[in-house]
């Protein structure tokens, strides 16, 4: 019996990747039945509104869906759609891995980091914020708790412990934040005594940005705070090539949402120059979450090998090729 993932195609270029990402979770024979669903402009145009609620029943029946970038209009009143998503299904955890491939602008070889990042609690929630009506003075509420502070530091040791990871650092500003921030480390260290069979770190956020650029090497990975980790994980990304080589999860105790992790780039959209790669390195994932492996292995395979080859590249990647080229060269290794 397959199983049934819902499929959100997205704005902008977001179709064009989404459509490479199924052609090749199809040829590898995932099997897999797509039920699409509108969500940003694309669902506001249709439907009148930017999260219609067919879209958020298939993503809680199904449980697992593959999104390509969304766009939240600026001003308006209009509330981030990523950010909705996150609190309506209780994503709680975000993960996004980066990995160096050859052949793309990384600034270092070998670089392999996962960030963890709390996805529904702290500044970036947005609770709070007001603005006086003569624009002199605006402010914004951070609330943490021990039971968020918990389930992200432990699902991160269990992630660490479950590929085989040799060590976590704890990301903070705790030296400033002692509320919010002393709240995450005080329990991050608690947590962290519980897996001896990993090395357990702790570094101010600050400092941690500059040894990431000057030494990704020294992590592993990463568990931080909601704002912290929005900057941290865009940072590494920056360390293997940019968003485009960035994928990202969303993890909840019923649903999953995979990710593009970039914009929807509308000044590109329609023209089949976009590079799929982090809707598919999300599909990789998605693959993994779902068990499995061996399919999973097999696209990451191919990604690399075109990639590294140069074999109809996209722009970005170097070559002079679009989306489609893009797409068959991944489809004819597998």
């Amino acid at each position: 019996m397959s199983k049934k993932i819902t499929v959100i195609p997205g704005d902008g270029i977001g179709p064009d990747i989404v459509k490479s990402a199924v052609q090749i979770l199809d040829k590898v024979g995932c099997d897999f039945e797509y039920e699409y669903a509108d969500a940003g402009l694309i669902a506001l145009e249709k439907h009148g509104e930017l999260l219609p609620e067919s879209t958020l029943a298939a993503i809680e029946n199904n449980g697992v869906t593959l999104k390509g970038p969304l766009t939240t209009p600026v001003g308006g009143g209009f509330t981030s759609i990523n950010v909705t998503l996150r609190k309506h299904f209780g994503l709680y955890a975000n993960i996004r891995p980066v990995v160096s491939f050859k052949g793309t602008r990384a600034r270092y070889e070998e670089v392999d980091i996962i960030t963890i990042r709390e996805n529904t609690e702290g500044m970036y929630s947005g609770l709070g914020q007001t603005t006086k009506e003569d624009g002199s003075e605006a402010e914004a509420m951070s609330r943490v708790t021990r039971l968020g502070c918990e389930r992200i530091v432990r699902f991160a040791y269990e992630l660490a412990r479950r590929e085989g990871r040799k060590k976590v650092t704890a990301v903070h500003k705790a030296n400033i934040l002692k509320s919010t921030s002393g709240l995450f480390l005080s329990v991050a260290r608690e947590i962290g005594k519980e897996y001896d069979d990993i090395e357990s770190d702790e570094m101010i956020v600050d400092a941690t940005c500059m040894k990431l650029v000057m030494d990704p090497s020294q992590f592993d990975v990463i568990v931080t705070t909601n704002l912290f980790g929005d900057i941290i994980s865009d940072l590494c990304a920056g360390l293997v090539g940019g968003l485009g080589m960035a994928p990202g999860a969303n993890i909840g105790e019923k649903c999953a949402i995979f990710e593009a992790v970039h914009g929807s780039a509308p000044d590109i959209a329609g023209q089949n120059l976009a590079n799929p790669s982090s809707v598919i390195l999300a599909s990789i994932q998605m693959l993994e979450h779902l068990e499995m492996h061996d399919k999973a292995e097999k696209i990451r395979n191919a990604l690399r090998d075109v990639i590294e080859s140069g074999d109809r590249t996209t722009r970005d990647l170097g070559g002079s090729h679009g989306t489609t080229d893009f797409t068959q060269a991944i489809l004819d290794r597998l």
